[in-house]
């Protein structure tokens, strides 16, 4: 049987996403030569300062974090879809993001609620990065306690969902309470964005972001026994729990540090794993995984580059792109292929 294409797929995905990150990179609103940020990048010193400044600050830690965000909840996206066996399960069904909006809503919004305890005038980067990662972690960890107690992977699917109308609930009596100056501040973090973070924040974003793309691995073949349903699964051997555990941790710690750095982003795992299915045509979790991560890093590519509006320093928010952008496309490719599989 001839073997498919599946080399020049990812090729062709490979000087795509190469290209679109460069393309991104040149998009601004000072406006640099394509050789002057070529060179910047392979480390030539001949040209303007400030264009290094500009290229190696603020650029590029942006189009590296738009590749980590967009590949990280592809791949969650994709998880989760087969975990469940629900096409529309994303990365943001166990109520993970919502426990990290909630811990940032505390930090941000705390103080009309709380007092003094929470001192909006101490927020940054890190310590909006670090409440949302506490709100994750015991989102996370409420979570695996309840898969734990649960035989049914449905029943944690709607405890997910649960915990995630619990969050929100939550964070509606903290913005009722608070500022309309402190609900401003919470509603932009919520639109999310990619250019705000700095290379010693890029260094713990991508050291837990590797992390969890690796751990990946360790779950191809219980994912692939599982289309097949859990009783298939159990006849290879496979320990059901113990995957479903290691998949809950996975998903969620890739959807807790990209909440946490860079705010919610909608659409990209919902979709981008459907697409990844559609091109290559396979179930198979070892050919899924890489090309949900090029795939989900492009199209994000994609969406900052439309975000960013030229000659302008404004920004449109990113969330608002993916969606736009996004699901009329995947509407039109589900539209063509009449149904939509696991």
């Amino acid at each position: 049987m001839k073997q498919k294409p599946y080399l020049k797929h990812f090729i062709l995905l490979s000087v795509l996403l190469f290209i679109f990150f460069l393309l991104n990179i040149s998009q601004g609103s000072v406006s640099i030569p394509f050789k002057d940020i070529f060179t910047t990048l392979i480390g030539n010193t001949d040209v303007k300062d400030s264009w290094q400044t500009i290229v190696l600050d603020f650029r590029l830690p942006k189009a590296i974090t738009a590749i980590f965000v967009g590949s990280g909840l592809s791949i969650c996206g994709l998880l989760m879809q087969t975990l469940f066996r629900n096409p529309l399960a994303g990365p943001f069904v166990l109520g993970i993001s919502s426990g990290a909006s909630l811990g940032v809503a505390l930090l941000i919004l705390g103080s009309s609620v709380f007092g003094g305890f929470f001192l909006t005038n101490s927020i940054s980067n890190w310590s909006l990065a670090i409440a949302a990662s506490l709100g994750a972690f015991l989102v996370l960890f409420a979570v695996i306690m309840a898969a734990n107690q649960l035989r049914n992977t449905m029943s944690i699917l709607i405890v997910g969902l649960m915990f995630g109308s619990l969050t929100g609930a939550v964070i509606a009596v903290l913005a009722y309470f608070s500022e309309a100056t402190q609900i401003q501040q919470y509603l932009f973090w919520s639109f999310g964005s990619l250019g705000n973070l700095s290379w010693s924040e890029m260094r713990v974003f991508g050291s837990i972001y590797l992390v969890g793309m690796f751990a990946c691995l360790s779950v191809i073949k219980p994912l692939n026994s599982l289309l097949l349903g859990e009783n298939y699964a159990k006849s290879l051997g496979i320990n059901i729990k113990k995957s479903r555990i290691i998949v809950l941790v996975i998903t969620s710690l890739l959807t807790g540090v990209i909440t946490a750095f860079s705010g919610p982003i909608a659409f990209i795992g919902l979709a981008v794993p459907h697409l990844a299915k559609m091109l290559f045509t396979t179930s198979n979790h070892k050919i899924l995984i890489p090309a949900s991560a090029i795939i989900g890093g492009m199209v994000l590519l994609i969406c900052d580059s439309i975000a960013q509006l030229p000659t302008s320093e404004f920004t449109i928010p990113i969330n608002a792109i993916t969606s736009l952008f996004g699901a009329p496309i995947v509407i039109w490719l589900l539209l063509r292929k009449k149904k939509i599989t696991i």
